[in-house]
């Protein structure tokens, strides 16, 4: 692997991200996600901390559900594509439909493993909140709730993981298992670098998409979207997130398409290893 084949990869990963199907396909899942976090951002305007963490995080998990099904399908359009296949969209859709049904219940465990961590905080909450002897529980404690909020983030950050190594996995199998996991730490095993330098160049397009646009809405928030009625800044949030979803739609195709090349790159490269040594074993 050099920088030439990366180069390649970028490029036609790129060249296929602006696709009429794939992009609907994108954005509609992309405004089922918003459309999710802003229900839960207005959940949070009036509840407690503790809550609101909840309505924080969660979001990030059942997203991550909707769009593993999604990249699966991407995946298995980007393969078709990268061959020169016709494509019949809908006939594909209808096979790939309890496979994509499968990745998404790949995100269940993350999300029970959040509301786990959520529980135990709110074992901290319950304790700081205790008549005499909280506050000084809290403070010995602090230790707790920083540990299970890093443990959150890591959380978030494995859905990540997964979105980009586990899709190309699932979209060549016809039925989705829990083995995949080991498959997958198998394959990061057997070359770690090679794999995390293939992600982040994969992901920085989406991060600095993601980091401009968040940037943007946090601006016009503290400029435009004001109001003390729950339901008027939660409209206001749904209307900024429309253009939010279009303009981040052809980065997260990208991202999926860049999957599936590293997949197909490093695979490639597994397979002239082992022709390399069986040749040497030939020779001895």
């Amino acid at each position: 692997m050099n920088f030439h084949e990366i180069e390649e990869i970028f490029n036609r990963a790129w060249r296929f991200a602006f696709s009429k199907q794939k992009f609907f396909l994108v954005f509609s899942a992309l405004l089922a996600c918003g459309v999710l976090v802003v229900f839960c951002k207005t959940l949070s305007f009036s509840a407690g901390p503790w809550v609101k963490m909840s309505l924080s995080f969660l979001p990030v998990f059942l997203c991550t559900g909707v769009m593993l099904a999604i990249g699966v399908l991407l995946n298995r359009i980007y393969y078709h594509e990268i061959k020169g296949n016709t494509i019949q969209f809908r006939k594909l859709f209808i096979d790939s439909f309890e496979t994509f049904m499968g990745a998404a219940y790949l995100s269940l465990p993350m999300a029970l493993g959040y509301l786990f961590l959520w529980t135990l905080m709110g074992i901290f909450y319950l304790l700081k909140s205790l008549p005499m002897v909280g506050e000084a529980i809290g403070v010995l404690l602090s230790f707790g709730p920083f540990l299970l909020v890093l443990a959150s983030l890591l959380l978030g950050f494995l859905s990540v993981l997964i979105l980009f190594y586990a899709t190309p996995h699932i979209a060549l199998k016809k039925q989705v298992h829990f083995t995949v996991a080991e498959e997958i730490f198998d394959r990061l095993k057997v070359s770690p670098f090679a794999n995390i330098l293939l992600m982040l160049v994969g992901i920085s397009p989406l991060l600095a998409c993601i980091g401009f646009l968040t940037l943007s809405a946090f601006l016009t928030g503290l400029g435009y979207v004001a109001g003390k009625a729950v339901l008027a800044v939660s409209l206001q949030w749904f209307f900024i997130m429309i253009p939010f979803a279009l303009l981040l739609t052809p980065f997260v195709v990208f991202f999926f398409n860049f999957a599936t090349e590293s997949f197909g790159m490093l695979a490639r490269r597994g397979r002239k290893e082992r022709a390399s040594e069986d040749e040497c074993v030939s020779q001895l």
